[in-house]
């Protein structure tokens, strides 16, 4: 027996507005959409996807997870991710290749420079 990555539960405010960002983001798709509850990935039956839960409060403090996305161009995908709705967190130290930015929850992720 192993383990794999099945998803990632992110607590909402907005499930289905929180949820269909990140679908547009990823090229995925709505699976499954209740009030409180929308599920997201590629495709039905792949792996990993997204589910977004209603949260009953506000996030406070900064993430203890973050997702980390891998770019073919980090100039125009970060312009794209800003004109979406995501905002610049930090600036990158000089040592880090990444920029980190939030999502309209204020969620924040990695975007890493192509390999």
């Amino acid at each position: 027996m192993g383990l794999h990555w099945h998803g990632t539960a992110v607590d909402a405010g907005d499930p289905a507005r929180l949820a269909r960002w990140w679908a547009e983001v990823l090229h995925f798709r709505i699976l499954e959409e209740r009030p409180d509850v929308v599920a997201i990935a590629r495709e039905a039956g792949s792996y990993p996807g997204m589910l977004f839960v209603k949260a009953g409060a506000a996030r406070a403090g900064r993430n203890r997870l973050q997702l980390e996305l891998a770019c073919d161009d980090l100039a125009a995908d970060i312009e794209r991710l800003v004109d979406m709705g995501a905002r610049h967190v930090s600036a990158a130290a000089a040592h880090t290749p990444w920029t980190v930015l939030a999502d309209p929850e204020g969620n924040e992720f990695r975007v890493l420079p192509p390999a």
